[in-house]
């Protein structure tokens, strides 16, 4: 099992964890700025070592997304699925506002249940 990984700017961390799923939590009253988005993909993408992997985004404590980060999930990274896990109908907003780009590089959707989070995440692996 790895340690987190701080993201530059300190806002989240990645890691990947014991199911074979990159997670990135972004720490609470974060406002992401692209600048913020950019580093948590670079962190992703040397983690990821050039493989792909689900990625779980635990975004249930993030305050806002800027129009600039939002513009920013639309680039291609080491995900091959995303689930935002979120708490609140904030946070769905929030979720919606960053998928509302129908450029999305790879299947995302949001979730508040983290079990089935992880569940629709793992599903793509089975045959």
């Amino acid at each position: 099992m790895m340690q987190p990984i701080t993201v530059d700017g300190g806002k989240g961390t990645v890691e990947l964890i014991d199911e074979g799923v990159l997670r990135l939590v972004w720490k609470p009253g974060t406002v992401l700025e692209a600048a913020d988005v950019q580093a948590a993909m670079a962190k992703v993408n040397e983690l990821a070592d050039g493989a792909e992997y689900p990625m779980l985004i635990d975004m249930s404590n993030t305050q806002a997304v800027t129009r600039q980060a939002k513009s920013v999930f639309s680039l291609k990274c080491a995900a091959s699925r995303i689930a935002l896990l979120g708490s609140s109908p904030v946070n769905r907003v929030i979720a919606n506002f960053a998928m509302a780009r129908r450029t999305l590089p790879c299947p995302t959707r949001f979730f508040t249940s983290r079990d089935e989070a992880m569940h629709w995440l793992l599903q793509a692996r089975l045959p």
